[in-house]
Order: structure tokens, then sequence, then C-alpha cells
């Protein structure tokens, strides 16, 4: 049989190489790094969160596009498991289109995003960006001197993207009183009961919208699906919230509408140039709270990618198809 040959950085081959000979049971293997003369050669690779490092997909530091030039000069290569759920870099779409398939580590970090998409959404909610800033000047002033906040307790959060995080978010909102409104592909009724339609009906929900969570995959029909109509068509005072991709979003009609004050905030992890331009005005809105990426981060992901790698390797190596293949380009 012949050996497997497995691309991966150096640091995942020097902590999880063992892992890796015996998720393979003695068969005969190769690991490699994109340095290594027999890089070329590899039918596997492992993309892992060190890869893409502080990369993003509009700006891709040479470490990273070293090991995506490896990936694309292997004419063996047969299959990729990327850290990531999402797939929306040119690479993986190249890769694709030679017939590799790819699997994701959908969610790796589900609960992990949504309790970052919740505690963005309570913080605004409850005003933090305001008492933050108070704090910061050395300033006493309680929430009381000003209209209060509503109370976030029976209000109606609309989650676009019916996924892992997506059922997280809602789960964890139901539990602190929200009522639950879904957009996904299929306009077909929860397995809960909620509200629920297609895409491209959004407009339906959202004026009984407190809350727009975007949580989908971005693709042709998630595109700028969230544009300047979409926004007016929210309450007056609704917030955003958008741990998906910047690209779900116009982003400047966003802006417009958090400047004129139709809406009352938005936290984003997500934006459509990532780094954030300096000179973005999301930077220094006061009601806007703004991450870079990092809504999934957390200790224990990178772990739980590698048992997904792990598990997938097996059934590589038995013939079998591997699990959370991305849908073909």
């Amino acid at each position: 049989m012949t050996p497997l040959c497995i691309l991966l950085s150096a640091a995942a081959r020097a902590a999880h190489g063992d892992a890796i000979a015996r998720a393979l049971d003695g068969r005969a293997h190769a690991l490699v790094t994109p340095e290594d003369d027999a890089a070329h050669a590899a039918e596997i690779a492992f993309v892992s969160r060190d890869v893409t490092g502080l990369s993003t997909k509009h700006e891709i530091l040479p470490e990273t596009q070293r090991f995506y030039a490896a990936m694309a000069a292997s004419p063996r290569l047969r299959w990729v498991q990327v850290h990531s759920a999402g797939m929306d870099r040119a690479i993986y779409t190249e890769l694709q289109q030679k017939g590799v398939m790819l699997s994701t580590s959908a969610g790796s970090n589900a609960e992990v995003v949504a309790q970052t998409a919740v505690a963005g959404l309570l913080a605004l909610g409850r005003r933090f960006p305001e008492l933050i800033a108070a704090q910061r000047r050395g300033e006493w002033s309680p929430l009381i001197h000003r209209p209060l906040p509503p109370d976030i307790h029976g209000q109606t959060a609309t989650i676009v993207g019916w996924g892992e995080i997506g059922q997280a978010i809602a789960r964890i909102l139901a539990a602190i009183g929200l009522q639950i409104q879904v957009v996904r592909s299929s306009g077909a009724p929860t397995d809960q009961g909620h509200a629920c339609c297609a895409y491209e009906q959004i407009a339906q929900l959202l004026p009984a919208s407190d809350w727009l969570i975007l949580a989908c995959p971005l693709t042709a029909r998630t595109q700028q699906l969230i544009d300047a109509a979409a926004l007016r068509a929210l309450p007056r005072g609704a917030g955003v919230i958008n741990v998906a991709r910047g690209d779900v979003l116009d982003e400047a009609a966003l802006i417009a509408a958090l400047d004129s004050g139709h809406l009352g905030g938005a936290y984003l992890d997500v934006f459509a140039h990532e780094p954030l331009a300096p000179d973005s005005p999301l930077w220094s809105m006061p009601q806007v709270l703004a991450t870079p990426h990092s809504a999934g981060f957390s200790a224990g992901n990178a772990q739980r990618v590698v048992q997904l790698f792990l598990g997938n390797l097996r059934r590589y190596a038995q013939g079998q198809t591997p699990q959370r293949l991305a849908p073909a380009a």
C-alpha cells in the first residue's frame, strides 16, 4: 500500500505526529512541511490554525502563502482538512476546482462563537459601551439620568443561519427570555417551532426584529443579504450582530444606519475587508463593538479541530469519505 504523505505545519507535526501515527494504525506515512523537498507529494493537507496565523482572506502573510502554494503545487493532493467552518478563501475554491475534497471544522467552535455573539448582544442591550466610556473618563454616570434601556427579556432576535452556531445562539437567548425567529437556506419549520423563512424572504421577519444576528455561511444567496433596504426594515433602535462574514452585510449601509440613529448599535466580529482599515468609522462609533475576527477563539478549540482531523484521517485511510465535507465551489 502506498504510504500516505501528509502536508502540515512544523508545529503541527511536532505536536501531533504521534497521534497521527496512532490514527493510521501502523500504515506507512510521511509528514512533510512546505519547506520539505517532498511537499509536492502530499496527498493530504491539514490546515491548522497556526498556518493561517494573522493572515486574512484579503491579506495573506508570507508564511501562510508558502503553505497555500505547497497545496496548490501538489498534483497528488486529494483531501484537505481546514481548521475553520468558513471556506471562502480563494485557495479553497482553487483546490475544489481541481477535484480536491475539503473538510471543514464546522461545529468545533460553535459554542464559543455563540457565547461571544450573546455577550455582544447583552453588552449592547445593557449599554456597556456607554458605561465603559464613562468608567474610562472617571465619571459616575448612572443610566437613570437618560432614557433607560428596554428589557432584553421578551425581545425578538432574528437569527440568520441555522447551523450549529445559530442553534447554539438560539438556545442561549431563549433561556434568557428572547423570542426567536430563524432565516435559513430552507423555509421549512425548525424542530423547535420558531418562526422561519428562507433567505430570500427575510424581509417578512425584519420589522419584528429587535436584534438581527448573522451566523450564516457566505454563499451566493447570502452575499450582501443585509443591504440598506433590509436595515431600514428593522425597527428603530434595533441592534445588529455579525459573527458570519463581512460580505453578508452592506458595511457602508450599516454605518449610515448607525450614524442616522436608526440602529441602536452593532457588534461586529467580521468585516468587508480584514483587517479593518484604521480610518473606518466603525472603530470610533460609540454604539459599536468591533473585534478582530476573534469570536471563535478559545483555548480548547485547537484540540477539537485536531480530533476532527484524526477522525477523518482514520476514515480516509480506510477508504471512507471524510465527514463535514464542504459543498462544491
